[in-house]
């Protein structure tokens, strides 16, 4: 495995790189100390999250390792962030892409940069890679995105199948008071308190923006990638894990980009891979410069000559809200969709998951509102209480189709289709359905659960909608390897609870 090479690191604080409308963004940077006689590649991280202290240790250890192994690594603060001029009114703007197009250039024109770029960063910094790329700038050669989205309406903070998210209040809000900080006056001078002013006299309430675009439109379809996968030109290394948010965008880019890719999912929360929960972690930053080795000097790391997809392939597991590991072990796909996996369909008949059709029914319910919370975060970090716990309480207020106990082990990697015939006497209502082990001894884990709200007219009439699930590795065997004593076999429980948006009067799917 590639290591840093401790070579002497020139660190600079702050650096001005110049936008064409005059206004200058912040920046960081580690690069080796004789960058100016021997050229090597950037890697560019832009993100608002305040450089010079909220992600000052973060950005320490990540990019000094790369700068260790021979890069110039720099981190910016988006346009109205952090120490950086100007103002940012949203996130993801064509300000944004424009500005990232901007210091790329920049980066590959100064005399210490080989003119190679490579582009990375978690969550908002994996959005904007992904973004930028589809702007293809010339120097920008390859990314890496980390827990990050090809779909800002279906796949991210804000809605779910429709259904708005408790995330859209909580990181927008957040997300408001982080652009309220001031910069920091050693590095914007005497202008820091105009700065700050500016901020807060333009101060943007995020959470009512975005609801603002309930169905999906073109603001939401502006920097979603999905919308035109192939603008992507430079080769993407796509990142997730299981107990983060954003996991599923890893199986639609290998899917749909044509570029080169690759693509990898472990246990872990909304974190980097390397210091992540649950464990098992990995060393992503010597992965990391297998990549940027590949696509940025031209060395054969071998990194191209590995699988396509790679991911952790979880085993059965009581019930819990939070893991500090998950037991299992990594699997490879050459190609992904995979021709190795095949598809299995069940039908939901009057309490049962069968795999053969039978009689046509009815079944009506009108779940609690308070249904669903034992569900966990959208979005775990890793702290204790995010993730799904004992799904009884929930299954108990819902409809359930419980399939025969398991004979065999069985292995789950890819996201559940759901088909279902529905209907309302009301105008609004949500369908959410889960996907649960039922364990010997009766307690329910989650595997995996899709939330939508098909339902637009005030009607009796029945309607088709489909929906899949999140994309999931589960793997099932006929006993729990952690139960004790042994227990006889697991079974499947798929429950959809449906309910009613707020107002005085019930809803009645059927």
């Amino acid at each position: 495995m590639p290591t840093s090479s401790h070579a002497p690191i020139r660190e600079i604080e702050n650096t001005w790189i110049p936008m064409p409308d005059g206004v200058r963004l912040a920046a960081r940077m580690w690069m080796p100390q004789d960058a100016g006689d021997r050229p090597v590649p950037a890697i560019l991280e832009l993100i608002p999250y305040r450089k010079r202290d909220f992600m000052r240790g973060r950005d320490e250890a990540i990019h000094r390792w790369f700068a260790g192994c021979d890069y110039a690594a720099v981190r910016v603060d988006v346009r109205g962030t952090g120490d950086s001029q100007g103002l940012l009114f949203d996130e993801y703007s064509r300000q944004e892409h424009d500005d990232a197009v901007a210091v790329i250039a920049w980066l590959a024109a100064q005399p210490w940069c080989s003119g190679k770029v490579g582009m990375t960063g978690i969550s908002w910094g994996g959005f904007n890679a992904l973004e930028v790329a589809a702007r293809a700038p010339e120097a920008l050669r390859a990314i890496i995105t980390l827990c990050a989205a090809d779909d800002r309406y279906a796949d991210d903070a804000h809605y779910m199948g429709g259904c708005l998210l408790n995330e859209n209040m909580q990181w927008g809000t957040a997300f408001m008071a982080n652009n309220a900080l001031p910069p920091d006056p050693e590095i914007a001078g005497e202008a820091w308190r105009a700065m700050w002013l500016d901020r807060l006299d333009h101060a943007v309430a995020f959470p009512a923006l975005w609801m603002g675009h309930q169905r999906r439109d073109d603001y939401w379809r502006h920097g979603s990638v999905n919308e035109d996968f192939p603008a992507i030109r430079c080769p993407v290394y796509a990142i997730g894990g299981w107990a983060d948010g954003y996991t599923n965008a890893v199986g639609r880019l290998l899917a749909g980009l044509e570029c080169p890719r690759k693509g990898l999912i472990g246990p872990w929360a909304h974190n980097w891979p390397h210091d992540a929960v649950p464990e098992p972690s990995i060393g992503f930053l010597q992965e990391a410069v297998r990549w940027w080795d590949h696509w940025l000097k031209g060395i054969d790391s071998g990194i191209m000559d590995e699988p396509m997809l790679r991911v952790w392939m979880q085993d059965s597991l009581p019930p819990r809200s939070s893991y500090e590991e998950r037991p299992g072990r990594w699997i490879a796909e050459a190609a992904w969709p995979s021709p190795r996996i095949a598809d299995r369909r069940l039908h939901l008949q009057l309490g049962r998951l069968t795999a053969q059709p039978g009689r046509p029914g009815r079944l009506s319910i009108t779940s609690p509102q308070t249904t669903g919370l034992l569900g966990g975060e959208w979005c775990a970090f890793g702290a204790e209480g995010e993730l799904p716990g004992d799904q009884r309480v929930d299954d108990g207020r819902s409809l359930t189709f419980d399939s025969d106990a398991l004979e065999e082990d069985l292995e789950i990697l890819g996201g559940p289709v759901v088909h279902l015939r529905i209907a309302a006497d009301r105008p609004c209502a949500m369908v959410a359905v889960r996907l649960n082990e039922v364990l010997p001894c009766g307690a329910a884990t989650r595997i995996t659960a899709c939330s939508t709200s098909p339902i637009a007219t005030a009607t009796r009439r029945p309607r088709r909608s489909s929906r899949a699930g999140n994309t999931t590795s589960w793997s099932g065997s006929r006993t729990s390897p952690t139960a004790s004593p042994p227990a006889a076999g697991s079974a499947w429980r798929s429950p959809p609870p449906t309910g009613p948006s707020p107002g005085p009067r019930p809803n009645r799917c059927c």
